[in-house]
């Protein structure tokens, strides 16, 4: 028989989203953190937040604080004997709920609290109208909060080849050659998933953007549809311009219970994995694949063999729930979110994934079944995904918080060495061009050099730009040339 007392459920949740009319009235994070987890335990029987016992606060990047956590903690009143605050990653969400159900399962935790805020859009706006906020005092030294950018390679910086939006292009574009796609055809499959996510969010109470978009109004660039970096447009891109906030509340089931909570209403959650790549994109095995990503997914399927009710897979770019769909065998006219993906629904940067968890706890309600959070990381670099399910597993939950790295390390195929002074023949492995708000165009290569044995990056003269963008054909595999100039910065040019 099942534990109660060692059994892990999303008990409740919440969600906050701001949309000022005046920038004084603006919500900060923190605010939007406290009314989110109000929210979720308003109408549960007796003072929960009392009772709280950890507290894991989502990396936040719109406002600095010295200690997120602890300032949290004073505003709710609490002082739980754990509170942490959390590395960037938009995965991180999924391993604090997975951390959080395996402390309970071991018997050390009773309540706990994963929750994050972000006010992007008015943090932004203040600062380009010079409006002075009324929120708490930026510290002389902020808790920290390193990404993927400042851990990027030095040759990747200077090519500007060193944010989500330039990297993950190399992936789509890699990956969709591997899938022996057109460019166009590639694209058509993007819009339509794009247009099914926006479709979910315009259900959405919490959504940013209520509106539903057809996949022509996502594909077809225009002035307020513009390329980005190529293939995404402005409409297949996360948008991080919103106020949201999310709260989730993990508990034993016996706790659930003597609060008067009906087992119908909970989410059990079953389990999860965790796994990486390594943090220089530029030293990974492949961009038509992602080894990291396939092994948790692979993982998830053990924990529910016949397969999932609901799914969430992230969606900052469109090559991640692409790929995703496809190793979970999901129909291709399968929506690939609960909540509405980070384009429609918005994107809180890290904490999308709570938001998503929430939508997955309704889902999970309306719909009894298993649903599947996927959440990632980095520069397709962090990889994380937790089971829920409306009724209890069968046998008792371990609460496994190992990776699943061992098994990444026997599939990871041979990585070429990085050369960063290249010169003579090349073969090209991926790409993307950067457009700027201006229209002026920048292309950056991955190439092979070595005879395939050594990799680069290098820059794209303009008049060679328009092979990259050609709807009809991939210019990966083709043969050219790569040479260091004066500045150190190696230049692709084709054969």
């Amino acid at each position: 028989m099942i534990d109660p007392a060692r059994t892990p459920v999303i008990a409740a949740i919440g969600e906050a989203v701001d949309r000022p009319t005046d920038l004084t009235d603006a919500l900060e994070p923190l605010a939007l953190m406290e009314a989110a987890l109000r929210r979720a335990v308003n109408g549960l029987h007796g003072e929960v937040l009392g009772r709280v016992d950890s507290i894991d606060v989502v990396n936040l990047i719109s406002w600095p604080y010295a200690a997120p956590a602890d300032q949290l903690c004073i505003r709710l009143g609490i002082w739980p004997a754990r509170r942490h605050y959390g590395a960037v990653g938009g995965e991180t969400p999924v391993r604090f709920v997975h951390a959080a159900a395996a402390r309970i399962a071991r018997g050390e935790s009773d309540i706990a609290v994963i929750c994050g805020g972000e006010a992007h859009l008015s943090a932004g706006r203040a600062a380009a109208r010079d409006v002075a906020l009324d929120w708490t005092p930026p510290p002389a030294i902020a808790a920290p909060s390193i990404r993927g950018q400042d851990t990027a390679h030095p040759l990747a910086k200077a090519i500007g080849a060193h944010l989500p939006v330039t990297v993950y292009p190399l992936y789509d574009n890699a990956t969709a050659h591997g899938w022996c796609q057109r460019p166009d055809t590639a694209l058509r499959e993007s819009a339509a998933l794009w247009a099914r996510m926006s479709t979910v969010a315009a259900r959405n109470p919490h959504s940013w953007d209520g509106r539903s978009y057809s996949a022509d109004e996502i594909a077809t660039a225009g002035p307020d549809n513009r390329i980005i970096a190529w293939p995404y447009r402005k409409r297949m891109v996360a948008n991080i311009g919103v106020n949201m906030g999310g709260a989730l509340v993990v508990m034993s089931l016996a706790t659930a219970r003597e609060l008067g909570l009906d087992d119908g209403r909970l989410a059990f959650v079953q389990g999860g994995h965790h796994a990486k790549e390594p943090d220089d994109y530029l030293l990974r095995d492949s961009y038509a694949g992602c080894v990291a990503r396939d092994a948790v997914l692979d993982a998830a399927l053990t924990i529910a063999p016949h397969g999932f009710d609901h799914v969430e897979l992230y969606s900052c770019f469109p090559v991640v729930p692409k790929a995703s769909r496809r190793r979970l065998a999901l129909d291709d006219l399968y929506p690939c979110t609960v909540t509405g993906g980070l384009t429609f629904f918005g994107a809180p940067l890290n904490n999308y994934m709570t938001h998503a968890a929430a939508a997955m706890v309704r889902a999970l309600q309306d719909m009894p079944g298993i649903g599947l959070l996927y959440g990632q990381g980095g520069f397709m670099t962090k990889h994380a995904t937790l089971v829920l399910s409306s009724r209890p597993a069968e046998v008792p939950w371990v609460g496994d918080e190992g990776s699943v790295m061992a098994d990444v390390a026997t599939r990871y195929g041979a990585v070429p060495r990085f050369d960063d002074r290249p010169d003579g023949a090349a073969t090209l492995e991926t790409f993307t061009v950067v457009h700027d708000r201006k229209g002026a165009r920048r292309g950056v290569v991955v190439a092979r050099t070595d005879q395939g044995k050594a990799r680069t990056l290098a820059r794209v003269d303009e008049q060679e730009i328009a092979m990259l963008e050609d709807d009809a054909d991939y210019p990966i595999g083709r043969p050219g040339r790569v040479s260091t100039g004066g500045d150190g910065i190696p230049t692709w040019r084709f054969a």
